[in-house]
């Protein structure tokens, strides 16, 4: 079966079910996702709204990209001291 991506609005309005009180495993069943799936998507979104979601993709997003940035830093700085003991 191929991996779906939900988004964060159906992640939560999934999360907004059970909190209503219907049961999981018929969440589950009827959102095509597993048991594992439902409980790591509560500990993950539980609680949050959706504009939360929003705000905790992009701060997600914005941290990638600065690892990927110092990993690059560090990569340059790396070669450079090692051209630079070779040179001398």
């Amino acid at each position: 079966m191929p991996r779906k991506r939900h988004t964060e609005e159906q992640v939560i309005g999934v999360l907004k079910e059970a909190d209503a009180g219907f049961a999981v495993d018929e969440l589950c069943r009827k959102h095509g996702i597993s048991i594992t799936t439902f409980y790591k998507w509560k500990a993950k979104f539980g609680g949050m709204e959706i504009s939360d979601a929003r705000k905790l993709r992009a701060l997600e997003d914005e941290n990638r990209k600065l690892k990927k940035l110092v990993a690059d830093q560090a990569l340059e700085l790396m070669v450079t001291k090692e051209v630079l003991s070779k040179n001398f």
